[in-house]
């Protein structure tokens, strides 16, 4: 049933118009109860398929830029993205070099934290969508965001991260990872949205 499902949302999925009306109809047939009224289920359903499609299209991102011809790896992308390790008062403090006109993807941050971007100018892609910011600016991480990030002049980016740990290695296996399934539970926003029940038991 699932796959027949899958099929019909693949080839012929229903307009807004059409799905409210299914959805009044089984309502007054069956005398549901519901939590959300259709167009917040329906905004729920769109704001799940939106980052479901991010996570996948970022993917596909992060592989050509590895694989492209002149995309930097290991050693040489490290030299060119030079970082200063700061511990200090329980905190974790990471500053990195950016050059101009480069494209960066980053790892899945697990938890909470500021950070300042204290030089340049860089347009960032999450699952909330494009945002250009200059320097001086400063915002908050959320758990499991995971950004594509252009660098339109040379930029000094800095993150604080509470932490007891004082090893490099130890602090970023606390504070990051590379698979949205590696989230701590109750961090990652889309299975949250997956799990909301729309309806009143």
């Amino acid at each position: 049933m699932k796959d027949k499902i899958k099929k019909q949302i693949e080839e012929k999925p229903l307009t807004k118009e059409e799905s409210k009306a299914q959805f009044e109809e089984i309502t007054d047939i069956l005398g549901l109860k519901h939590s959300f009224d259709f167009d917040e289920a329906w905004e729920i359903g769109q704001e799940i398929r939106k980052r479901k499609e991010f996570r996948e299209n970022i993917s596909i991102l992060e592989d050509a830029v590895v694989n492209v011809e002149g995309g930097m790896t290991g050693k040489e992308l490290h030299k060119a993205n030079p970082v200063k390790h700061t511990f200090a008062g329980g905190c974790y403090i990471r500053e990195i070099y950016n050059p101009a006109n480069e494209l960066i993807i980053t790892k899945i941050h697990k938890k909470e934290h500021p950070f300042f971007l204290m030089k340049g100018e860089m347009s960032i892609l999450t699952e909330e969508g494009i945002q250009n910011i200059k320097a001086p600016y400063q915002g908050v991480t959320k758990p499991g965001t995971k950004r594509a990030i252009y660098t339109h002049e040379e930029c000094v980016f800095i993150t604080v991260h509470a932490t007891e740990n004082t090893n490099i290695k130890d602090v970023e296996e606390e504070v990051v990872c590379t698979r949205y399934e590696d989230l701590p539970p109750g961090c990652d926003a889309l299975e949250i949205l997956k799990k909301i029940n729309l309806k009143e038991e």
